[in-house]
């Protein structure tokens, strides 16, 4: 359970960046329909859920290290290519609007100079970039939690200060402007922008993963939360709308109107989740241009970000409002192809997670000293790796990481529990030696 929450959490997290933590994609994509906006979150959440389930689990399906390989898989050598770029350049450009977010973020709340917070978030995700794949999704799955916290309270306080009359907020809200209609197809265009800058993360994030189980429900419950989310978040900015309309900001002028130093809080947050957005973009992007060659990812990797900082000067709003809707058509394409061959393998992705579940069997069997492992034990090992449609070699070593990982894991919870047992042990003993006896004397 622990895995699946991780998981849901990190695909959450590479979800709601710069433009949902700030309210501008709320605003634009949901909220610029009125209360009819408001049946695009419901659209979106239906879509958001299933194919976060089918994209995870297809990472782990095919073990992926980077998005290509399974594009490759799964669709004509043509149009793989055509994915594989359009996904490229998906993450190159939403890299660079995130770091501009980030400007914008510190400018409004603090007056800081744009350039100077795109060049704070420039270092930190070019600092986080250097660790492994494990690491940066257990970072993103941590942050994300501080979004949730901040939505939930914004949600409250509009519960608790609800508007007269939401026509009059719906009519306003309807002037604020759209770059896709009508609200519908403004949803699924959402739908396509979010799953396409969060889908080569997902997958890699899928693939570091040997469980097919615990990947489809992180993915599900991923997409539940995610939807949630979108749906509190809508509620809350047409609810405010009058106080937040044509802010670059949105949210955080609403958090402005609450309390000064509940402000500056949310200023924090926002700058986590482009943070958690940034990270996913180069880290994924990074992986994939040295797919071929990773020894030259740290170059890499840090060249694309100093680009990504050279192109964030054309500013946040501007590049949100190009930029985004055409990655929504492209991404729209991409969740087609990709949930079309997921829901027509089900078969085999049955067949591959009882033979993956069977295998990580064997393989702790294997390595507990305290059970037998017979010679038909390695050959149904043997087997089943070999039954296996991924690299024998590469499923053995995610499967013994993991359990390597558990491993380290129980064996700290069991150091903490014996530490927890001997301060308890010595308590008693000190007790018992300092208590005095009948007479008033104390019994040694």
């Amino acid at each position: 359970m622990k895995e699946q929450v991780k998981i849901s959490l990190a695909f959450v997290g590479l979800l709601v960046g710069a433009g949902f933590a700030t309210g501008l994609e709320v605003v634009q994509y949901f909220i610029s329909f009125g209360l009819t906006g408001l049946w695009g979150v419901l659209l979106a959440g239906v879509v958001m859920t299933a194919a976060g389930a089918a994209i995870l689990q297809l990472g782990s399906y095919f073990l992926a290290r980077e998005h290509n390989g399974v594009f490759r898989e799964i669709a004509h050598p043509l149009v793989s290519r055509t994915l594989d770029l359009a996904v490229i350049l998906t993450l190159f450009c939403v890299g660079f609007v995130m770091l501009a977010g980030a400007g914008s973020n510190l400018e409004q709340q603090f007056g800081l100079p744009t350039w100077a917070g795109a060049l704070i978030m420039l270092l930190l995700v070019a600092t986080t970039g250097l660790l492994d794949v494990d690491k940066v999704s257990s970072i993103i799955s941590g942050v994300t939690p501080l979004l949730i916290v901040a939505v939930l309270t914004a949600f409250g306080y509009t519960l608790l200060h609800l508007p007269d009359d939401f026509g009059q907020l719906s009519r306003l809200a309807a002037e604020e402007a759209s770059p896709v209609s009508p609200w519908w197809l403004s949803a699924l265009n959402y739908n396509g922008l979010a799953l396409m800058l969060g889908v080569s993360m997902s997958l890699v994030i899928g693939g570091s993963h040997s469980s097919l189980k615990a990947t489809g429900r992180g993915g599900l419950y991923g997409g539940i939360l995610y939807t949630v989310l979108l749906a509190m978040a809508a509620f809350t900015l047409l609810a405010n709308i009058d106080g937040v309309a044509g802010d670059d900001v949105p949210m955080l002028s609403l958090f402005e109107s609450m309390h000064p130093v509940l402000a500056t809080i949310m200023t924090f947050v926002i700058f986590a989740m482009i943070y958690n957005t940034a990270i996913g973009m180069f880290y994924a992007l990074g992986k994939r241009v040295t797919a071929s060659r990773p020894n030259r990812y740290v170059p890499v990797f840090l060249g694309l970000c100093a680009a990504g900082y050279a192109v964030s000067f054309v500013g946040f709003e501007t590049l949100m409002t190009y930029v985004y809707p055409v990655i929504g058509y492209l991404g729209l394409a991409m969740v087609a192809l990709l949930v079309g061959w997921w829901l027509k393998s089900r078969r085999r992705f049955t067949q591959e997670s009882g033979r993956r579940e069977r295998i990580r069997d064997l393989e702790e069997q294997r390595g507990d000293d305290g059970r037998p492992f017979s010679a038909e034990d390695q050959s149904e090992l043997d087997r089943a790796l070999a039954e296996s449609h991924v690299d024998s070699d590469r499923l053995e070593e995610v499967v013994t990481g993991e359990l390597s990982l558990r491993d380290i894991r129980r064996a700290r919870e069991d150091g903490a529990s014996d530490s927890e047992t001997e301060e308890r042990d010595a308590g008693a003993e000190g007790s018992e030696t300092d208590r005095p006896d009948a007479e008033g004397t104390a019994v040694h």
